[in-house]
């Protein structure tokens, strides 16, 4: 063990992750209501979450108006390393109940960010409905690292959003999905009648995931050629603050900004000769097809329609 490696963390100055969520989710939202309403909690809870998070890091993470509260330049720093931490936790609980003696029927899933971020959560609250000692194990990752985890076998089932899928795998459709470009509400191309052109949009720097996401292979697929980005994040969630903050624009999911659009935080904007549609898909190794509880959650993602006849 080096040197460094010895020495004593210094967290003093590192919120509790209750703290560091309701950073994270406010970033998100836009608003300390639209936070709490994720949360589960009173506006006050989430404002006070907020106010002992920034005392204990030192730093006035966002600017407060009567518009709501829009992240300060240190604040977005802080947002995208809280991201990780919380990430960074998520991966140490999962990994420590898999070494617990194994009590409940536990299935191992790997999920893409947009799949693990909108839409598996409600999956995995069914399907604990119907089998409640069910235990999801979820290892989040971009497209890539969810490929390889199935086909070697560390999951036992895998959620992606990339272009193809490797032979060596079976797959299924769960959801339909669209890549559109993003901006700030005061970013010009907001007030485009028309929108943009596919060669604006590709000699333009953007807010990109990194490679190996499903979203950059199907934007890459797409431009083919584009400029080196303005900033390349590991998550779909520091892009949106990313947006929002540094007026890059960005090209994501159309699940992932949903609320965004809705809430004005986030601006669409049309791009007249390029469409982006893409398929959301479960994968499993053909020797492990799903069984039991996976084949349980696989319906629930996908359902089987009734054929007619």
């Amino acid at each position: 063990m080096d040197a460094a490696a010895r020495q004593p963390l210094e967290l003093a100055h590192v919120p509790d992750l209750d703290g560091l969520l309701a950073l994270v989710l406010v970033a998100e939202s836009g608003s300390m209501s639209a936070a709490a309403t994720r949360l589960g909690i009173s506006q006050q809870a989430v404002s006070a979450r907020v106010r002992t998070a920034e005392g204990v890091l030192g730093v006035a993470v966002f600017q407060r108006s009567t518009q709501g509260v829009r992240l300060t330049p240190s604040g977005q720093v802080v947002v995208t390393w809280a991201h990780d931490v919380l990430r960074a936790a998520s991966t140490l609980s999962t990994g420590v109940a898999g070494l617990r003696p194994a009590t409940r029927t536990t299935t191992r899933v790997a999920a893409s960010n947009t799949v693990s971020e909108c839409l598996l959560p409600a999956w995995a609250a069914q399907l604990r409905t119907r089998h409640p000692q069910v235990r999801v194990q979820v290892h989040p990752g971009n497209s890539e690292e969810v490929l390889t985890r199935v086909a070697d076998g560390e999951s036992d089932l895998g959620f992606v959003e990339c272009p193809s899928i490797p032979r060596s795998l079976s797959s299924r459709t769960v959801a339909q999905d669209e890549l559109v470009v993003v901006v700030a509400p005061d970013h010009p191309w907001a007030r485009r009648r028309r929108g943009i052109t596919r060669a604006e949009l590709a000699r333009t720097p953007l807010v990109l995931r990194e490679r190996g996401s499903g979203t950059r292979r199907t934007l890459e697929l797409g431009l083919e050629q584009m400029v080196e980005p303005a900033h390349e994040v590991t998550s779909t969630a520091a892009a949106r603050s990313l947006v929002q903050v540094t007026g890059s624009p960005a090209v994501l999911s159309s699940l992932a900004v949903e609320a965004e659009l809705a809430a004005g935080s986030l601006h669409r904007v049309t791009v007249s000769d390029l469409r982006l549609p893409r398929r959301l898909r479960a994968v499993w190794h053909p020797r492990q097809r799903p069984t039991g509880v996976t084949a349980d959650l696989l319906a629930l993602a996908a359902p089987r329609r009734p054929t007619s006849g």
